[in-house]
């Protein structure tokens, strides 16, 4: 049965939910407070997801000189496989082409293979790797692109 989900930009209300889904999913969380200074940064665009009023997952996107670049998307492990990253995805591709963005870019783990394929779904390309980019594990990004 498929769940409605509802995307809606990050607020003050939600960012506490928005820090917990980050210190879960990734090994070097965003602080709460680096979170909150989103709130107020002109450039970036930062939407939730929620099932039943439960902040599910959140993505974050800074779009600069006409180009997005995806900063993170994440959704609670008890939320996989709902569509909730992709409603995420499709929602900042869709503000991306409503603010005539040539381009949206990102970096993503070479193993997380469950991201790479979203990405895929949606037109996002490889264009390179960057050695070592991440750590806790240490790990190559694959550098994907969306042209608009």
């Amino acid at each position: 049965m498929q769940q409605d989900i509802k995307i809606q930009p990050m607020t003050a209300d939600n960012v506490q939910a928005v820090a917990q889904i980050e210190a879960e999913c990734f090994s070097e969380p965003w602080s709460l407070a680096g979170l909150e200074a989103e709130l107020t940064n002109p450039l970036a665009v930062f939407l939730t997801a929620a099932i039943d009023d439960i902040t599910a997952g959140y993505g974050g996107m800074h779009c600069v000189a006409g180009c997005g670049y995806i900063t993170n998307i994440a959704v609670l492990p008890a939320f996989h496989r709902m569509g909730i990253g992709a409603a995420i995805l499709a929602s900042l591709i869709a503000h991306g082409k409503a603010n005539k963005l040539e381009a949206i870019t990102l970096e993503v783990r070479t193993s997380n293979l469950a991201a790479i394929s979203l990405y895929q779904k949606f037109g996002f390309a490889k264009e390179g790797i960057r050695p070592n980019f991440y750590s806790k594990p240490r790990e190559d990004a694959m550098i994907m692109t969306l042209k608009l």
